[in-house]
């Protein structure tokens, strides 16, 4: 596997790789530029094995690994692991094989929306194999008073790839995957996938304002935020750092993803972006 020279880090800056299948986690990157827009980042994009929900559990834990020691190598200070399924089958391994470093995982946030749900019914959209994962399974279960409604969003990932957040087909398939959620009086939905708040415009066109969506893009950076602080790693927030885009299938598509994707000003920071075809 090829390797990159280390981004030169300023004093007391940390780089922050984050990574993800595909352009979801830009979800993610968008959050922590609001939060730490000082901090340098590399966000990898695995986009030539998206999706990673319809791929096996042993498949999806070896890939992550992989990814994650990449950018570790890198020199990261800390990774956040911005893929609902990539968190649900490999955080726990990650940790361990990495373990002098931060690991920040995203997972559903059913546990905030089951305290905002008022009738107790809730929708979860995410992918099959974090729906069917073990940790989710155990997440769930401490939450025995709620009623969930699971949804595999099946066919949404690809269409948001490959730039079709806003189109009238997803519109349409995320209106199939919404029916047995709205059915079921579900007053709270969680996305449960980091691609899925780029479809909220579709969301609330489709089910109202009324219904409360969760996101935990805002607490998982909260929480990296945290562990920075605690090793002494941050800036004043006037400053903006450096972003470097790595795809495994087009860099320069994932650098224009990232401009219609997200709502930070990615201008103020500087940007390059890259190719690694051995990941392939």
């Amino acid at each position: 596997m090829s390797q990159l020279a280390p981004l030169v880090k300023r004093p007391y800056l940390a780089l922050i790789g984050v990574f993800d299948s595909g352009v979801g986690g830009l979800s993610i990157l968008d959050e922590a530029l609001r939060q730490l827009p000082a901090h340098d980042y590399i966000y990898l994009a695995d986009s030539i094995h998206a999706p990673y929900g319809e791929k096996s559990s042993e498949w999806i834990a070896s890939r992550s690994m992989e990814l994650c020691q990449y950018l570790a190598a890198q020199g990261c200070d800390a990774i956040m692991v911005a893929c609902n399924t990539a968190t649900a089958e490999a955080i726990a391994d990650i940790r361990d094989e990495l373990s002098n470093i931060p690991i920040i995982g995203v997972e559903p946030g059913i546990k905030p929306a089951a305290m905002q749900s008022s009738n107790g019914i809730v929708g979860v959209l995410a992918t099959e194999a974090t729906l069917k994962s073990d940790k989710f399974s155990a997440l769930l279960a401490t939450l025995p008073n709620c009623q969930f409604v699971k949804q595999a969003g099946a066919g949404l990932v690809p269409l948001i790839e490959a730039g079709q957040a806003h189109s009238e087909q997803t519109l349409e398939l995320l209106a199939e995957h919404l029916e047995p959620i709205q059915e079921a009086g579900a007053d709270t939905l969680v996305l449960g996938c980091t691609h899925y708040p780029f479809l909220r415009k579709a969301i609330r066109k489709l089910l109202g304002d009324s219904i409360n969506l969760i996101d935990t893009s805002e607490a998982v950076v909260r929480q990296l935020k945290r562990k920075l602080e605690s090793q002494g790693m941050q800036l004043d927030d006037d400053e903006y750092g450096t972003i470097k885009f790595i795809s495994s299938k087009d860099a320069q598509n994932l650098h224009h993803m990232a401009h219609e994707l997200m709502q930070s000003d990615l201008d103020k920071h500087s940007i390059t972006s890259q190719l690694v075809s051995s990941f392939t």
